[in-house]
């Protein structure tokens, strides 16, 4: 076995994105094994591999780690990017939970049937611009730093950056109202290795495409 951490979860974004974008930022090099089907799935769950039945799971240090959030926990404290102290992982912590919610919404959008994505459209609009990047726009102004905890690149960072780009690409104009944001975006992206990351040909995944739901879908369900 290689020792560079492996992924193990279908060919797109969902839960494991936020875990590529932080070992790509802590300029980790990792393998991805793809679930293609069903059947995929039920070998690893039949071979003990997944501790609660379920993916992501990632292969790290010895460990089968699953659970989106303890695997990007790990990866943040393993690569120091979980803040110095006690109170900054604590306003980490609060700044990511915060962001999970509509990153929820976002991640979903594709999902969502016909009739439905109007609606919830509308929903991931109102809470971007009215609750969650508020927030931000605020801590980024009150805290006078380039990064939103301490000074210096931490999870929270990582994954707003990525919460903005997908915001971005339901609707581009999302941050017209946050200049601090604006200027986070462009100054995060330019970080050596996220720059990496957002090259063509890395192993960040794009938006879900309509005929790809049906395959997951049939992995899962």
């Amino acid at each position: 076995m290689s020792g560079k951490p492996k992924l193990h979860y279908f060919n797109g974004r969902g839960r494991m994105e936020p875990i590529r974008w932080l070992l790509a930022a802590a300029g980790v090099e990792f393998e991805e094994s793809f679930l293609e089907k069903k059947e995929d799935l039920t070998k690893l769950q039949k071979d003990g591999s997944l501790l609660f039945q379920q993916v992501p799971m990632v292969e790290i240090d010895g460990m089968k780690m699953v659970q989106t959030r303890a695997i990007a926990n790990y990866i943040a404290m393993k690569y120091n990017l979980y803040g110095k102290d006690l109170k900054e992982r604590a306003l980490i912590d609060m700044y990511v939970e915060g962001m999970s919610d509509l990153s929820e919404l976002l991640m979903t959008y594709g999902f969502q049937p016909a009739d439905k994505k109007e609606q919830h459209f509308a929903t991931m609009v109102d809470k971007a611009t009215n609750r969650y990047f508020p927030v931000f726009e605020k801590a980024l102004k009150d805290h006078g730093k380039d990064f939103l905890v301490g000074n210096q690149l931490s999870r929270a960072d990582v994954q707003l950056l990525e919460i903005i780009l997908m915001a971005e690409e339901c609707k581009p104009d999302i941050l017209a109202k946050f200049p601090l944001l604006q200027s986070f975006k462009a100054r995060i992206s330019n970080i050596p290795t996220i720059k990496k990351f957002l090259q063509p040909g890395s192993q960040r995944k794009p938006p879900i495409r309509e005929e790809d739901v049906a395959k997951v879908m049939k992995i899962f369900y």
